[in-house]
């Protein structure tokens, strides 16, 4: 399973207080609907059910418009299956009340009360029925439930994935459009993806609910403004969790495909799936044309200045030059604004961050690298390993750069605490090679002896190691102790059956 972890551009300029809101209503609502919803529509369902067996075997029963709408539109989607259940010789019941409507001594006059007893009952259900009077029901809409229905949830993971991948993408746009633009934006997406689901599905009995549509049309719009944008993925393997950086334009045209195969699938073969795959398709072609309107006519650009000017804190000019310079993509100036910026404060982790993004969209390798370098550097200086480890992998692709003593040591450190073993050797052995007068580099020796005595059990190049440990000119009195040990161990050892290094 993969999973979206977080993105670069998370920090905005204010709290996100309409997303906070929106995630807080839902959970809210969440927690006093989904126990008596679930009753309802087990009830509901098995009041529609009766209708229909009762219909198919006496057709010319009366009832309710509710009812003969659920027929009618049960007839449309799946008339295979109503086929069967017209069958007046059928033998397999759904259940006891089924086979009683099929024994000998049940008449018309018995299918009639029963009819308007069961459509009593539909529609005392339907009254009281959370489901039927705020989800999306295709067959027949009610105006306010294509706004009531994107607060409803199905189940805890239905709200706190949506609720994540509204928290991913809402909060950036927030900051963008302001606390008026935004929260119409969200709706009017979570509108339009019912409208669409209803198009594609005009006849189904399904309750539709949930935010994925209009959460569908905030990663439309994420993709249409923030295309490069990394987003940090996690890959849940087994017990362990591999994380990466992916580009936005990448992994949301992918995830939309992902809603399009099976979306058409259904389509196709007049299926309904569990998941709204046409919701979140409409939500999110929406969402890519309301951010491109937004920006063209000029709105996203007003609001974006309200915003500024309301927030409780101002960023450096030279931020702010850099930052509008690089919107209206001039390059150049936005790299010279940030050049004086560093030259003030070379330890500015936001100036190093837009660097790197004007450097990237300038495509100048030197200067990519050279933010890259000094990014690993001041993420480690703050603690967050995680992501200089993935700056720094993005700087090996580059070619690599000279980083700092310290940075390197800790980046070994953090990729042996992941148990990436191999990757852990491999960085602890550059190390060395990068200092070999120094005691720094004969102590990167012998970590790189170690793991590979006791995790890769490659004594041959364990031995290499601690030899070359030995042999070093760097003063190491401290730590002969240790080589001599491991020379011992790689003296009597025996690579061990299925692992690998001998």
């Amino acid at each position: 399973m993969i999973l979206p972890l977080a993105h670069e551009n998370l920090r905005g300029r204010r709290w996100p207080w309409v997303t906070i809101g929106i995630i807080a209503l839902n959970t809210v609502i969440f927690l006093f609907t989904n126990g008596p919803m679930e009753q309802q529509l087990a009830r509901t369902g098995q009041i529609e059910l009766h209708i229909l067996l009762l219909s198919g075997l006496y057709p010319d029963t009366p009832m309710t418009p509710e009812a003969s709408e659920i027929v009618q539109a049960y007839k449309l989607d799946h008339p295979e299956i109503y086929a069967q259940i017209e069958a007046a010789n059928r033998t397999q019941f759904v259940d006891d009340w089924d086979a009683q409507i099929h024994s000998s001594d049940y008449s018309a006059a018995d299918a009639s009360t029963e009819m308007s007893q069961l459509c009593a009952e539909l529609t005392d259900a339907q009254s009281n029925s959370i489901a039927w009077n705020y989800a999306f029901h295709s067959v027949h809409p009610f105006a306010r439930t294509y706004i009531t229905a994107t607060f409803l949830h199905g189940g805890w993971l239905h709200l706190i994935f949506n609720m994540w991948f509204l928290w991913l993408a809402g909060t950036i746009l927030e900051d963008l459009w302001g606390r008026v633009i935004y929260p119409i934006f969200y709706l009017a997406a979570g509108a339009l993806a019912w409208a669409v689901q209803g198009a594609v599905f005009p006849h189904s009995l399904v309750p539709a609910l949930g935010a994925s549509g209009a959460i569908a049309g905030l990663m439309g719009a994420f993709l249409f403004r923030f295309p490069k944008t990394r987003i940090r993925l996690g890959w849940l393997l087994w017990i362990k969790m591999i994380k990466f950086y992916v580009p936005a334009y990448i992994i949301l045209p992918i995830w939309l495909f992902l809603q399009i195969l099976p979306g058409l699938f259904a389509r196709a073969f007049g299926l309904e799936a569990g998941v709204a795959y046409w919701a979140h398709i409409g939500g999110f072609a929406f969402g890519a044309l309301g951010a491109f309107l937004l920006q063209t006519t000029g709105v996203e650009h007003t609001a974006d200045k309200a915003v500024e000017a309301k927030v409780t804190w101002t960023a450096d000019p030279l931020i702010v030059h850099a930052t509008d310079s690089l919107a209206v993509n001039m390059v150049d100036d936005a790299v010279f604004a940030l050049r004086k910026l560093l030259a003030q404060d070379p330890d500015s982790l936001d100036g190093w961050d837009l660097m790197l993004k004007a450097q990237t969209r300038k495509q100048d390798v030197e200067g990519e690298k050279e933010a890259l370098s000094a990014l690993c550097r001041l993420h480690v200086m703050h603690g967050d390993l995680e992501t200089a480890a993935t700056e720094y992998e993005s700087l090996k692709n580059f070619g690599g750069a000279e980083l700092p003593r310290g940075v390197r040591l800790e980046l070994c450190k953090y990729f042996e605490s992941l148990e990436r073993w191999e990757t852990a050797v491999e960085e602890y052995e550059k190390l060395a090679q990068a200092y070999p007068t120094h005691r720094a580099g004969v102590s990167a020796l012998v970590s790189a002896g170690r793991i590979c005595l006791g995790h890769l059990y490659a004594h041959d190049r364990a031995e290499k190691f601690f030899k070359t440990a030995q042999a070093s000119p760097a003063p190491h009195a401290d730590l002969d102790s240790e080589i001599q040990d491991g020379l011992g161990k790689c003296a009597v050892s025996v690579a061990q059956p299925g692992q690998y290094g001998r």
